[in-house]
């Protein structure tokens, strides 16, 4: 899993930010209409929108890079690299799976 912030007003970004990634091949969530996933040969890549930041993740590493290459070349973003802390969670990624904690 990785962070993205982006350099655009919410607001106007978030429209184009969808349509992008409708044309890339990803669905759009029934119940969270900021939620993406896009299904490839029994690969997943997830991709959540939240205010300005992007957190995406897969299986796959080369998901991953794919993503984030068309991104940056789509989208004026910085990467904030591996997710460690997210709406209250810390997250914790670990070479056979991820742990979530509410500790703080």
């Amino acid at each position: 899993m990785a962070r993205y912030c982006l350099k655009q007003e919410p607001t106007s970004w978030f429209e184009r930010l969808s349509n992008f990634l409708i044309r890339k091949s990803f669905v759009r969530g029934q119940v969270d209409k900021t939620l993406f996933i896009k299904r490839s040969n029994n690969e997943l890549l997830i991709v959540q929108i939240y205010v300005e930041d992007i957190i995406f993740g897969a299986i796959n590493e080369a998901l991953c890079k794919e993503f984030s290459n068309f991104m940056q070349k789509e989208f004026e973003m910085s990467m904030m690299g591996e997710l460690s802390f997210f709406l209250g969670l810390q997250v914790k990624q670990m070479k056979h799976g991820n742990f979530l904690c509410q500790t703080k």
